[in-house]
């Protein structure tokens, strides 16, 4: 039989062998940003001071392809893009460091969509902070997650209800509305439908919600004398240190939701919550929420909770329409 110690002393090495790959990964991208931000500067200088055109490029892209076959980075293409990475960074040292932190493909992206220098420090910071995948940055940038970010009017009661330091941490930690587009749901759904697609996408809510969170289980059984209650979502945030119970309201705010929250926590409190471990915190997500109706429902709670929308696709998903006849076809049925 394997014993305890034996699976702890592998779960160490195994540990210590994705944290070497990590750094290397880390170096690797650093490298290699590196790598082409001197070739475009190389390329920028040579078109100021010798007027390189397009046949010049194309020619050492040719050439480049022909004495570097493994690699696939140096196409024509690429290297004009190389040219106005750094010629729309050099000017800023800490854009300049900031793109060194994340992968090209990712870098690209930002480049070609965005063009204000804070709105590309956000999601320069966010993507290294968070590892967003190229699929998921693009997502946040078609949600407009700066402009959110900007315009954000978060609800809660932290600041009563949490120490002051904690109070702080916990209103950087929620946002007011969460896009959750990515799910390929629209609104109208059940509760159900909308909490297992969640976690079929968990990766990506995650992602989502932002830094630090770590999924713990969905309906999640708490237990008080010989009753049994279920929490919809519960994570743990690494950062605040305590557990994150969130509750999917299909529909708009009700008032009597903050007091079904606030008993959750009571009961996470008293028999989850460990010594070493900051109060509970709830997140209620509401397809729609009146914002006075919402501080007027907080004021009688005793246990931090906040309240967001959540925000689903307008649309049907392209894939799903094929399968619909078109509105014309709709009109033409009911007028028969």
């Amino acid at each position: 039989m394997i014993s305890e110690d034996y699976k702890g002393t592998l779960e160490l090495i195994k540990h210590e062998i994705q944290t070497a790959r990590f750094q290397v990964v880390k170096i690797i991208t650093k490298e290699h940003i590196l790598l082409y931000w001197k070739i475009g500067k190389i390329i920028l200088e040579k078109q100021q001071k010798q007027g390189w055109g397009k046949s010049v490029v194309e020619k050492i892209s040719n050439d480049l392809q022909e004495d570097f076959p493994e690699s696939s980075g140096y196409s024509a293409r690429n290297l004009w893009d190389m040219r106005r990475f750094y010629s729309r960074y050099s000017n800023n040292e800490k854009l300049r460091q900031l793109v060194a932190e994340i992968p090209w493909g990712q870098n690209l992206l930002i480049l070609t969509k965005i063009k204000d220098d804070k709105e590309a420090e956000f999601y320069l910071n966010a993507t290294k902070e968070f590892g967003w995948s190229r699929n998921v940055l693009l997502n946040q940038i078609k949600a407009h997650a700066y402009r959110r970010v900007l315009s954000e009017n978060k609800i809660h009661n932290f600041e009563r209800a949490l120490p002051e330091y904690l109070s702080e941490q916990a209103d950087e930690a929620l946002k007011s509305e969460y896009n959750l587009e990515f799910l390929g749901l629209k609104q109208g759904v059940k509760e159900r439908e909308l909490e297992n697609k969640m976690i079929e996408k968990i990766r990506d809510v995650i992602m989502e919600f932002g830094a630090g969170f770590a999924f713990l289980g969905n309906q999640y059984k708490l237990k008080l004398g010989e009753k049994e209650y279920f929490i919809d979502l519960l994570f743990y945030h690494r950062k605040l240190q305590c557990l994150v119970a969130i509750e999917l309201k299909v529909g708009e705010f009700k008032p009597e939701y903050t007091g079904k929250l606030n008993f959750y926590l009571e009961i996470l409190d008293n028999t989850e919550k460990t010594e070493n471990e900051n109060p509970s915190i709830g997140i209620l997500l509401c397809a729609e929420k009146d914002s006075l109706e919402v501080e007027y429902a907080l004021k009688t709670t005793n246990k931090p909770i906040g309240v967001a929308e959540y925000q689903l696709t307008k649309d049907l998903p392209k894939k799903y329409k094929k399968y619909l006849p078109d509105n014309k076809l709709i009109i033409k049925k009911l007028k028969e």
